[in-house]
């Protein structure tokens, strides 16, 4: 009797299949309308700042 599972796990089983199925098919539809959507270009060159020694600085997150 062990190897039966239950109407209960039946029916859970169910819906986290059904769940899985809607999510994936959420993704996928954010993903074509991610690819349909026309990307902004950026606009604006990176400024290169100097130190007292006449060195380039890097950039940090904040430059880009």
């Amino acid at each position: 009797m062990a190897g039966r599972p239950t109407a209960a796990k039946r029916q859970k089983e169910r819906a986290r299949q059904e769940k899985r199925a809607e999510k994936a098919q959420k993704k996928a539809q954010r993903k074509l309308e991610q690819e349909q959507t026309p990307r902004p270009e950026r606009q604006g060159d990176l400024t290169v700042s100097y130190n007292e020694d006449g060195q380039a600085e890097g950039f940090n997150f904040h430059d880009f």
